[in-house]
């Protein structure tokens, strides 16, 4: 039995005396010092970890403003803030050990689109591809590329002035601000815009900290212009935050928002933004350049971008390796073809951008011309010129980032020298020495970036648990900052200073006071985000080794620990799971909650918590788990009630870590989705069953877990069933018991329905006794439980189907898939069935016969959940029915008739994550049927097997339901037939819309023509 634990961190903000004084100003958002929230705040995507005392939500700038006007009260002085957008940042610039004021969950309204002028007004906590989302349909979008893009924040993107492909042509997210609501630090709401010479005499006559600001940044800019000119450098990845350069514009006007994009939260908190658009190119297409070599690809790079080109962008052959794995890989394959088996070690990636097709196939055939000629020497190329295609291929270059952490074992690669930036004729040279002095240290490392702007991101392979390695931060960061500097480069070319902000004073030199001066002006208390990129008070920088590592944390972990809980504690924090868009399946319940306790990167940060605290009470996770046997469950009952009950528990940390978990609905979004592959449901399966070794299960959990036994059971009373789930009383009884939306059985059994369609079973001895030929023509349905029992109308389809491909069809005899009991964390009852399911399976996929599960959901538990056992470990697939029906393509074209229609399918969300190469299947199915298909993307429809039939979870469910499958069931669609493949789907659509969808195998049965039904 675990024990009670307790988190580990330093003390948190006094009995609520801040969170009081908010409270009673008028602050309005929400405010967290629970020990969940501080440790998913601790981290970012970079190597530190630092927990804050507190995190807070405001939900407008008025809350900004009550912020400031109460830390400035005397009692309050002491206590600094950070502000935090995406928290992605990979060099800590979030992190802090006083208070986070976090702007995404709340405050991440677009206020306004003018089309006419091209200008947008939002929040800072709007996500980038949230904004373009909106203005596509304007024909407009903002235009700095980042790889985050998903959920970069603008203000965060403001903060760090982020930038990232492109940036040639379109710069960096400074080039396209108007204008910015900050709030400084003595409460002051000021609107900061380019000012002409009347309104910059306005600006500095202004009284209080305002006017301070315009004297202090009028005066070094007059003063200080030639050291200004001398030591900024002329790249088109200038320094980030502080930009003296570029205050007085071209124009004429003194743009005071120079001076705080790129400044990392440490001059005034972000309000709003107003942000220029640009039209969305009307047409794109890309070279994917083939290399042999990877020096040759980067020396080719700058011959490429001399053509005209938008962008170029590299790929080492350690990523390209890694994003062969990924699940974005089958859509792009064809576009990187292989010369036998000889692999690319690099690529370059060319976008040509044009007005009309025409254009654009001149500038492709320019293109082309160059690379055929004799001064290239790649290996190869494809032309992209879908849109659809172009779209792929660049998602795979942004997951780079994240799909570097997607390796085995401890040693990873790492963040911490990964944005330096040199002039580009200086980059092929630059990289030769900055791979030698890795090559030195015997260090593998991951290599990508945008060469066409001379910035190339480096991440060596490190374990920062190990002394040693830590030791090597330094060395190698030391390192690259003289080797940036000898190749007229910058440390900090994209990602921004952070915790990185030590080598500020040394490349400013005598500049470097005036960044203090700075500094003092809007924030001379060094309150706002302090240590990094410049102090008011003479006070040290952070430097990069006394800031506490992730490593540090992690070192009394273990290899063995790590590696045993699914990725939990590899999570790097690159926030791919802090996807805004509700067509996305990646994490529904952050997507419904906007709380990142619910994501997989908070439940991975908890997690890691928690076997972290085990571990300094030497207790092996692993073992604990071993000897929970279910005769030591029953006996251990009475303590489990005790520990339940007691008040000293209530506090342990445990809690918190089950908090976070119960609201998974396990579909798996994340283990298909995250580029590290960090599987919440397998690591909070394990959670679980330890976790309820100390209390006391919810009466729905061995409900629910005992349903596959039950459920024959059930359907031999399914009237009293059905009263049950059909009446009043019936809901309020099982409301009581932590149950809602349960089904109605149909009228006709399983049973039923086998007589009635003459279906044997498909036992073991009756299959050996066919021959070889009988066997080849045999499909054996693997039904679930739920389909099997609730919607016995589908496999009356597939048997039906399958009749009228030729086959013979049977159903398998009775069996536990196990799932439910997997989600609710009885692992050692999951794995007993499992290995007599697996028997059983295997036995038959021996003899030859075809297997073929109904529901996605359940059919893919026999690819993960039984294949991380090798006791449980399938060597007979279950296909999935497109897979299947792939298989017979001749035999539904020949069986269709004659008249073509439509239909649209919405696909279950573990099977659009995890088995996302068979999707395209569907459409050639249907192709094959003559009905055009459009495979609609949603993201969870919010029932998730078991999870929307539990009280505890209908609002997730019903929240969930409405920000994506609402609108497209309601969608109308004259002439087309809308089905949904997962059993949980269709059930939430019958529950909350009342409307009964078809799976597809109903609608393909229909179709066709001929057999012997």
């Amino acid at each position: 039995m675990i024990p009670r634990l307790t988190a580990t961190l330093p003390a948190c903000l006094p009995d609520a005396p801040l969170f009081d004084a908010l409270v009673e100003a008028g602050f309005s958002g929400d405010m967290e010092k629970g020990a969940a929230s501080r440790i998913v705040a601790a981290t970012d995507n970079s190597i530190y970890q630092v927990p804050p005392v507190a995190v807070l939500f405001p939900r407008a700038a008025a809350d900004l403003r009550i912020l400031a006007e109460v830390l400035a009260k005397p009692e309050f002085r002491t206590v600094s803030i950070t502000p935090r957008g995406g928290g992605t940042g990979t060099n800590g610039q979030s992190l802090t050990s006083g208070v986070v004021v976090d702007c995404s969950r709340h405050m991440n309204t677009i206020l306004h689109i003018d089309p006419e002028r091209r200008v947008a007004r939002v929040q800072a906590g709007v996500v980038k591809d949230q904004l373009n989302q909106a203005l596509q349909p304007y024909g407009l979008f903002f235009a700095p590329e980042l790889s985050t893009s998903n959920r970069a924040t603008i203000g965060g993107m403001i903060s760090t002035d982020a930038c990232g492909q492109g940036s040639c042509l379109y710069g960096k997210t400074s080039n396209h601000v108007l204008g910015l609501r900050v709030v400084l630090m003595d409460g002051t709401d000021l609107w900061v815009r380019p000012l002409d010479e009347a309104g910059l005499a306005a600006a500095t006559a202004l009284p209080g900290r305002a006017g301070d600001i315009y004297r202090t940044v009028e005066r070094i800019t007059r003063e200080r212009s030639e050291d200004i000119a001398r030591i900024f450098p002329k790249l088109n990845r200038y320094l980030t935050g502080y930009d003296l350069a570029h205050v007085r514009r071209d124009d004429g006007h003194f743009d005071l928002t120079a001076i705080l994009c790129g400044s990392e939260g440490t001059l005034a908190m972000i309000a709003e933004a107003e942000i220029n658009l640009l039209p969305i190119p009307a047409c794109a297409a890309l070279f994917n350049i083939r290399y042999d070599d990877f020096n040759t690809a980067l020396e080719d790079a700058r011959a490429l971008a001399g053509l005209g080109v938008a962008s170029v962008e590299t790929v080492d052959e350690k990523v390209l390796g890694l994003a062969k794995g990924d699940m974005v890989w089958s859509r792009i394959a064809p576009f990187f073809p292989e010369a036998g088996e000889r692999s690319a070690n690099g690529i370059n990636i060319v976008e040509v951008l044009a007005d009309d097709p025409a254009t654009l196939e001149e500038h492709i055939a320019r293109v082309a011309q160059a690379l055929d000629g004799a001064a290239m020497r790649h290996a190869g190329y494809t032309i992209a010129r879908n849109a659809q295609d172009v779209e792929t291929i660049w998602l795979m270059r942004k997951r780079a980032v994240g799909l570097l952490g997607n390796v085995d074992g401890p040693v990873r690669p790492v963040a911490f020298v990964e944005d330096t930036a040199v002039p580009p004729e200086n980059l092929a040279a630059y990289i030769r020495e900055f791979r030698a002095l890795l090559d030195a240290e015997g260090l593998s490392y991951g290599m990508f970036g945008h060469v066409d702007a001379g910035v190339l991101h480096v991440r060596p392979a490190l374990d920062l648990t190990r002394p040693g390695h830590q030791a090597m931060v330094r060395r190698i960061s030391d390192a690259v900052v003289q080797l940036t500097r000898k190749y007229g480069g910058v440390l900090w070319g994209e990602h921004g200073k952070g915790v990185r902000s030590e080598y500020v004073p040394e490349f400013f030199g005598s500049l470097y006071p005036a960044l203090q001066d700075i500094k003092a002006a809007f924030d001379p208390q060094n309150r706002l985000n302090p240590g990094k990129i410049a102090t008011a008070d003479g006070s040290p920088l952070l430097r990069i080794d006394d800031v506490p590592l992730r490593g540090s944390f992690d070192r009394t972990l273990g290899d063995d620990i790590r590696a045993a809980f699914d990725n939990a504690a590899y999570c790097n924090g690159n926030g791919a799971c802090f996807d805004f868009d509700t067509a996305s399946p990646m994490c529904p319940s952050y997507k419904a909650t906007r709380d990142r306790r619910f994501s997989p990167k908070g439940r991975a940060s908890l997690m890691r918590e928690w076997l972290r605290l085990l571990a300094s009470r030497n207790i092996d996770p692993r073992h604990a788990a071993q000897r929970h046997t279910r005769l030591a469950g029953l006996l251990r009952a009475p303590v489990r009630a005790v520990n339940s009950l007691n008040p000293a528990n209530a506090d342990d940390f445990s809690h918190a870590v089950r908090e976070a978990m119960d609201t998974c609905l396990a579909c798996k979004a994340c283990s298909g989705q995250c580029p590290v592959k960090v599987s919440v449901p397998a690591f909070r399966s394990k959670f679980l069953e330890l976790y309820y070794t100390r209390y006391l299960r919810p009466l729905r959990h061995p409900i629910i877990a005992s349903i596959e036994t039950t459920m024959p059971l059930l359907a031999r009373i399914r009237p009293l069933y059905n009263l049950a789930t059909g009446t009043p009383i019936g809901r309020s009884l099982l409301a009581r018991l932590g149950l809602t939306a349960l089904p109605a059985l149909p009228p006709r059994s399983l049973e039923a329905e086998c007589r009635a369609l003459e279906l044997p079973l498909a036992r073991l001895a009756d299959m050996q006794a066919l021959s070889p030929h009988e066997r080849a023509r045999c499909v054996v349905f693997v039904a679930d439980v739920f389909t099997a029992r609730f919607d016995t109308a589908v496999l009356s389809s597939a048997v039906k189907l399958a009749r009228k491909l030729g086959l013979s069809p049977y159903l398998a005899a009775p069996h536990i898939n196990g799932k439910p009991m997997h989600v609710h964390g009885y692992l050692a009852a999951f794995r007993r069935a499992a290995i007599a399911t697996r028997t059983y399976l295997d036995g038959l996929g021996s003899l030859g016969v075809t297997l073929v599960g109904l529901d996605p959901s359940m059919t893919l538990t026999f690819r993960s959940e039984y294949a991380a056992l090798p006791e449980t470990r399938l060597t007979a697939p279950v296909l999935l029915p497109q897979e299947w029906l792939s298989q017979h393509l001749a035999a539904i074209a020949a069986a269709k008739p004659a008249a073509s229609s439509q239909a649209t399918l919405l696909v279950h969300c573990t099977e659009r994550s995890n088995a996302t190469a068979s999707l395209a299947a569907w459409k050639g199915i249907f192709d094959a049927a003559a009905i055009k298909l459009d495979i609609t993307e949603t993201g969870c429809c919010g029932m998730a097997g078991t999870f929307g039939h539990e009280s505890a979870n209908r609002a997730i469910s019903d929240r969930l339901y409405d920000m994506s499958w609402k609108a497209e069931v309601n969608k109308d669609r004259p002439g087309h037939a809308v089905m949904a493949t997962g059993y949980s789907c269709r059930a939430q659509v019958r529950h909350m819309n009342g409307k009964a969808l078809p799976h597809p195998l109903a609608v393909l049965e229909a179709r066709l023509a001929g057999g012997s039904d």
